[in-house]
């Protein structure tokens, strides 16, 4: 079968490699779609994403769909259409008994944190453990169910902010994660939503995706006090300060870009004039279930998919998935 592999910064080739065989407990999918996300973008064009550094061949690849190919239990019928929960979760410790995402020791597919390796999706076909399987509506496409995963991502970070019902909120950048806190803020019944970024194009994705208003914030500043709960997702500096200044006093900021390792300077006065409550949220626990159903109802968002590219055009997907003056979400049809 054809996977694509990246080996370090730049290196990426399509490969043969052997077709899987599940074991107990395991089915193999067919895969249909992947998304590229902003961790395989780092794999390819940098050799790493952040301390994880690709150090053997890597299949990237942990937002997906597909279709059941083989269940040596003959439990799953062959075209069951399909996703998965992309994470194996590490040992509980006291405290965190309901936040296995949080678990130490946990891996997460197409990762270069554990040694080996885990492989991801980008592949023909790929062996599945049966608990991560998720059965998907019938309603919904495969090209829909591979935002799954970001969309999980997004309603994490809602879920960690309390509620988004009847609350001015603020989106600070508009790439694919954003346009997915957008459509469920939106379907989930904020008051208003507003969008930032520094590209016009991705405020046009924003706008299309339910944004009520949108702010390119290279040409303007956000208001002072404006909004009940913002959610940062761009991961640079300077938003994070200005979400400081934007956000009402005892306000919820949620931080969903993931921050570099390096130490950032920061406006944290407002935090304590304000009493700012400033949240982090961490992929996901259950919530991929959620986001099934709310694609599933919504298809609509599928909007966010700007470009589909076959695997034997990847190089050219990951450089347009890079560009985000382009791009919104890409898939790779396998």
């Amino acid at each position: 079968m054809l996977a694509f592999q990246i080996t370090g910064k730049l290196l990426g080739e399509i490969v043969e490699i052997a077709k899987p065989e599940p074991e107990v407990g395991e089915v193999r999918i067919k895969v249909a779609y992947v998304g590229i996300c902003g961790s395989d973008l780092h794999y390819y064009f940098d050799g790493a994403n952040g301390a994880f550094v690709v150090k053997e061949p890597l299949v990237p690849g942990h937002e997906l769909s597909a279709t059941v190919d083989f269940d040596p239990s003959g439990e799953l019928i062959v075209g069951t259409k399909v996703t998965l929960h992309p994470a194996t979760f590490g040992t509980c410790e006291p405290g965190l008994e309901d936040k296995r995402h949080l678990w130490p020791g946990g891996g997460y597919l197409g990762s270069a944190s554990t040694n080996p390796h885990t492989q991801g999706a980008m592949s023909e076909f790929f062996i599945a453990r049966k608990d991560a399987l998720r059965v998907l509506p019938d309603a919904l496409t495969l090209e829909v169910a591979a935002l799954a995963e970001p969309l999980g991502v997004a309603l994490h970070a809602i879920n960690i902010s309390g509620t988004v019902k009847d609350k001015d909120v603020l989106i600070s950048g508009s790439g694919p994660i954003g346009l997915m806190v957008i459509a469920a803020s939106k379907i989930l019944g904020a008051k208003s939503i507003t969008a930032t970024d520094v590209l016009d194009t991705a405020l046009a994705r924003a706008k299309e995706l339910g944004a009520t208003d949108v702010v390119n914030v290279a040409k303007e500043k956000l208001l002072d006090n404006s909004f009940d709960v913002i959610f940062e997702c761009s991961a640079a500096a300077p938003a994070i300060s200005a979400a400081m200044v934007a956000i009402r006093r005892a306000g919820v900021i949620v931080q969903v870009g993931m921050m570099g390792a390096k130490a950032q300077e920061l406006v944290l006065a407002p935090l304590v004039a304000k009493e700012i409550q400033l949240r982090g949220t961490f992929r996901f626990n259950t919530e991929v279930d959620d986001a099934i159903k709310m694609l599933s109802d919504n298809a609509w968002i599928g909007k966010a998919i700007t470009h589909t590219f076959k695997l034997d055009q990847v190089i050219e997907a990951f450089e347009v998935a890079k560009d985000s003056a382009k791009s919104g979400k890409v898939l790779v049809a396998l």
